[in-house]
C-alpha cells in the first residue's frame, strides 16, 4: 500500500510541473533538497536548496515552456524512513523555431518520512543542450544564461 502512494505521489509530481505549478512540487521537499541535473548547459548542474531549485524549475518553465513529461515507469524500493523512487518518463515539445524537441530519462528520488531529500535526473544532456541553443537562436536568452547552482 505504501508504495502505491509514493508512486501515485511522484506522478502528480511530474503533472505538477507540467503544469507550471513548482510549489506544488516543492512543498515536498526538505529545505536543504540536492538536485542533480547533467550538462553544461543553463539547466545543468547542482543545487542544494530549495530555494535554487525554485529558480531552477521557473527557468526550466521559461526555457521550454511547453516541456511535457510522461511518466512510463515508476518503482519504489524501500520504507518510510528511505525510501527510493525510479520514474522513467519521456519529454515532447515543440521549440521556439518550431522544431520538436523529445527526450527521455530517469530521476532517482530519495525519501524520508514523506519529503524529498534529493533528485538526480538522468537524460539525453546532449539533446538538451542542443534544444537550449535552438532557443537562445529564437530569442530565448535564458537558454544560455550561467548555471543555478548552490
Amino acid at each position: 500500500m505504501y508504495h502505491t502512494i509514493v508512486k501515485k505521489i511522484a506522478r502528480k509530481n511530474f503533472e505538477h510541473v507540467n503544469q507550471h505549478d513548482y510549489d506544488a512540487v516543492l512543498k515536498d521537499c526538505v529545505p536543504n533538497v540536492k538536485h542533480r541535473f547533467a550538462g553544461d548547459h543553463a539547466l545543468g548542474g547542482e543545487r542544494n536548496d530549495v530555494e535554487t531549485l525554485r529558480r531552477w524549475l521557473v527557468r526550466l518553465g521559461k526555457v521550454l515552456p511547453n516541456l511535457q513529461l510522461t511518466v512510463t515507469d515508476t518503482w519504489v524500493k524501500g520504507w518510510p524512513h528511505h525510501t527510493t523512487v525510479f520514474v522513467r518518463w519521456l519529454t515532447n515539445t515543440t521549440l521556439a523555431n518550431g522544431e520538436a524537441y523529445e527526450n527521455r530519462g530517469v530521476h532517482i528520488i530519495v525519501m524520508k518520512w514523506g519529503k524529498v531529500h534529493s533528485l538526480d535526473v538522468h537524460e539525453d544532456s546532449e539533446a538538451v543542450a542542443k534544444a537550449l541553443r535552438k532557443q537562445v537562436e529564437a530569442g530565448i536568452k535564458e537558454a544560455v544564461a550561467p548555471k543555478l547552482e548552490s
